[in-house]
């Protein structure tokens, strides 16, 4: 086929109009191509509503069936109060640690080919697609197996003094593991985006690579870092199966908010788990809405 015969829908001229017939130029196209574009964006918009009017419709059902009064009676309660402060501090708590983690384990995945890199790659994906009951479960069943007369949990309360299992720090160990395979994806898209020409020129001036990392790549990824430790924190929010398992929902001791409408509405208080959802989603919301400020702050 010539050159001439090939064409294509952004060269297409448009309608043809008799000679004689005065018309603005480009007129028609412009009128047919907003007329054929419509129905993609009615498809397009319709499906992509769907999900946005039900996420709207979960969160309106949930603030017309409690009142400001239910809201208020509920959070009043000192056990709420203690949940609160708990999943804030314990939340922290295991951003920080993921930060830590998914750090230079994200700098790893990104610029270096390792033998066996591949089931790294894996078992850091293995939290995100595991049921949450099932991470729980494992933890606890690490934390008691026998080996021999040796036992984790054992030796922590016994020798160290410093038991985990049914404990706060199970809480934190549970929201870290799965809330740092988020992190390292993060991280690691984060140094993807980096070019690594400027840590090899820094090498060939006589940077070592741990300087090259700090200084150089380091300082770039501080968006990214941002981004990790915000969907770490939210991420360990929403925690509920694997703290369950192994952390227990005792009062004023291992009670966290999701945990808390657990037991609210195993009692039958539907009025105050739906106001402990409530503030769940406010807190959510205003964790994105400061990932999107800093993210905005930092692009400026």
């Amino acid at each position: 086929m010539s050159q001439t015969e090939t064409t294509s829908c952004a060269e297409d001229p448009g309608p043809q109009h008799e000679a004689g017939q005065h018309q603005e130029p480009g007129q028609p196209y412009e009128l047919g191509r907003r007329r054929s574009d419509l129905p993609f964006f009615l498809v397009m918009s319709g499906i992509s509503g769907l999900f946005v009017v039900l996420i709207a419709l979960l969160i309106a059902a949930d603030l017309m069936f409690t009142s400001f009064a239910d809201f208020t009676e509920a959070l009043g309660k000192p056990e709420i109060q203690a949940a609160f402060r708990l999943t804030m501090l314990s939340c922290t708590a295991a951003a920080i640690l993921s930060i830590w983690v998914a750090t230079p384990l994200g700098y790893l995945l990104s610029r270096y080919r390792f033998p066996g890199r591949w089931l790294v790659d894996t078992l850091v994906d293995i939290p995100i697609v595991l049921p949450p009951l099932v991470v729980g479960l494992s933890l606890l069943i690490l934390f008691h197996l026998s080996i021999g007369d040796w036992e984790l949990e054992a030796w922590l309360r016994d020798r160290v003094g410093f038991p985990v299992t049914y404990r706060w720090p199970a809480i934190i160990l549970a929201q870290f593991t799965v809330a740092c395979a988020f992190a390292i994806r993060t991280m690691r898209v984060a140094f993807d985006q980096i070019d690594p020409r400027a840590e090899n020129i820094a090498r060939t001036l006589g940077c070592t690579r741990g300087q090259a990392f700090t200084q150089i790549a380091l300082p770039q990824a501080y968006r990214g870092m941002v981004a990790a430790f915000t969907i770490a924190w939210a991420r360990s929010l929403g925690e509920f199966g694997p703290i369950l398992v192994f952390a227990g929902a005792t009062r004023m001791r291992t009670e966290v908010l999701s945990t808390s409408v657990f037991l609210e509405l195993s009692v039958g208080q539907l009025n105050a788990a739906v106001a402990v959802s409530l503030l769940m989603v406010a807190i959510a919301v205003a964790a994105l809405l400061l990932l999107r400020f800093l993210g905005k702050g930092l692009n400026a």
